[in-house]
């Protein structure tokens, strides 16, 4: 079983989803040179309670699930400062985690298979099309790419990527989007996503 350094965050981390990060703490500035130096991933994880910044008097809780980030570019702009931008790679299952001396955070993991590529069935095409819409919107406003909230490619004919991107996008409590990510039926998890449209009055 893998032993992976996890960063927990106020945030879930999807596959295949963007994520910026800015590093500052000693304990994850030398995971994050590591990582780098090696090609390595790290493990993105959601916080059930407690804050990202260390404080002596709190205690770290972790969510079970989580998603391994690959570094796809980094600056550091100043000295103990980087900027990352992160895409979400493989989820995991954390069957036990402890924290070092300096505070970072180990966790024995059971890797999860990748969503299977299931075609969007014609039940949710209303999904996908919105997405597209979305997508379109976006590409007119001609926002940089750093700006963009959904990076190509585009995989809009697959259930599992669809229903992550707009995971992503609505606004929901970070609970509803961990139990969206740790679901493993991407079919299921687009269907809870079009419920959630549905009741923000953003599909008919």
């Amino acid at each position: 079983m893998p032993s992976i350094p996890l960063f927990p965050l106020n945030t879930v981390l999807f596959p295949d989803g963007h994520l910026p990060l800015q590093v500052f703490e000693v304990r994850y500035l030398d995971l994050i040179k590591k990582c780098i130096a090696r090609s390595e991933e790290f493990g993105v994880v959601a916080l059930a309670s407690g804050s990202e910044i260390q404080r002596p008097e709190q205690h770290e809780e972790l969510t079970e699930v989580g998603t391994m980030a690959r570094i796809v570019d980094w600056t550091s702009p100043l000295s103990g400062l980087l900027k990352l931008t992160c895409v979400g790679t493989q989820r995991f299952r954390i069957q036990s985690a402890s924290q070092l001396k300096h505070g970072l955070w180990m966790g024995e993991v059971e890797m999860l298979a990748p969503d299977l590529d299931v075609p969007v069935p014609e039940e949710q095409k209303n999904v996908a099309d919105a997405l597209a819409a979305v997508i379109r919107s976006l590409q007119k406003r001609q926002l940089p790419s750093t700006q963009m909230p959904l990076l190509p490619p585009y995989k809009l004919d697959d259930s599992g990527w669809v229903a992550n991107r707009w995971c992503e996008l609505l606004r929901m409590t970070p609970n509803r989007k961990q139990l969206l990510m740790a679901e493993q039926n991407p079919v299921l998890r687009l269907e809870l996503v079009q419920d959630v449209l549905c009741e923000s009055g953003l599909l008919d």
